[in-house]
């Protein structure tokens, strides 16, 4: 089945960081498609006005500065679709869009992805410091606040992705995300993945509830692979290998320091130097505190590092 990625980008260089991270882990794969989606700021008529004007009507009435801003974004495209194409990537398996912003930036990003039905959201983050993101948002931020319904991928600095990092105590929310992980990386010869579980976790290694995933798994796989004693690894990796990931390139690390486990996924990223962590999430009906979740602080802190955030 072909996988669809919506790809935000703007032509900076954390776009250009993006397209490469893409690049490196699909290229010469034919089973994927990429949306390359670029959204130019637009000043004038509000977003009531603007959802009843054409492109061609909204075009002669915004300012010199965005016109040009339009016509650099189109020619941004083209280098591009060159940077994937030189990873043997298919023009075929390329597509692109250039609009002016309709409801801003973000919500334009949000809607295009809930039309389009698109596997995941790939943007690149811009390099202002976690804090100032946090307390001023940015476009990323403010995808990530809203939306739980698709997977996002956020990327932050040039990183090799091939190495994968996925944590997993037991919950279905992080079998979802290894559910998506299995799905994307069907196939793929590039990519190793290793699941991860530190006590900082969850302490004592955690007792799968089996019937939590009876609804999307079913019954009969879910008691054959999540009710043995090595479930916690056996479960992640018997869904992995049913979607083609070969067994071969999963692996098992179990660690037991650290006290905080959003700081103990980073440190595990840096010392054994993986690309990608992907991380499940809770719905966000569920109050995570002031201190936010565990996906929400890893990406508050993470740098040098793709992280995938799967709802």
């Amino acid at each position: 089945m072909q996988k669809k990625i919506l790809v935000a980008v703007d032509g900076s260089p954390y776009s250009n960081n993006a397209l490469k991270y893409i690049g490196k882990l699909f290229q010469n794969l034919t089973d994927i498609h990429f949306h390359l989606f670029s959204i130019v700021p637009t000043s004038g008529p509000g977003p009531a006005a603007r959802e009843w004007l054409t492109e061609d009507e909204l075009f002669n009435i915004i300012s010199p500065g965005c016109r040009n801003k339009l016509i650099a974004q189109k020619k941004y495209m083209q280098e591009a679709i060159r940077q994937l194409t030189g990873f043997g990537i298919s023009e075929d398996q390329i597509s692109q869009t250039v609009q002016l912003s309709k409801f801003g930036v973000a919500e334009d990003i949000i809607q295009q992805t809930r039309i389009g039905n698109y596997d995941a959201l790939l943007i690149g983050r811009r390099g202002i410091g976690k804090l100032e993101e946090l307390f001023m948002g940015s476009v990323s931020a403010t995808i990530l606040d809203k939306c739980h319904d698709f997977p996002i991928w956020v990327i932050d600095g040039e990183v090799n992705p091939a190495k994968f990092l996925v944590p997993f105590d037991g919950t279905c929310h992080a079998m979802m995300a290894i559910d998506h992980l299995s799905f994307i990386l069907a196939d793929n010869p590039y990519a190793e993945v290793t699941l991860f579980y530190s006590t900082a976790l969850l302490g004592d290694q955690p007792k799968i509830i089996v019937q939590d995933f009876y609804d999307i798994w079913g019954k009969e796989w879910c008691d054959q692979h999540l009710s043995r004693p090595d479930s916690l690894f056996h479960g992640p990796k018997q869904l992995l290998i049913d979607n083609g990931f070969p067994a071969d390139k999963i692996f098992w690390l179990q660690t037991f320091k650290g006290i905080d486990p959003s700081r103990q996924i980073l440190r595990q990223s840096l010392l054994d130097e993986f690309g990608t962590i992907v991380l499940g999430r809770r719905g966000e009906d569920v109050d995570k505190g002031i201190f936010r979740g565990v996906s929400d602080r890893v990406l508050l802190m993470a740098e040098q590092v793709a992280v995938w955030i799967v709802g």
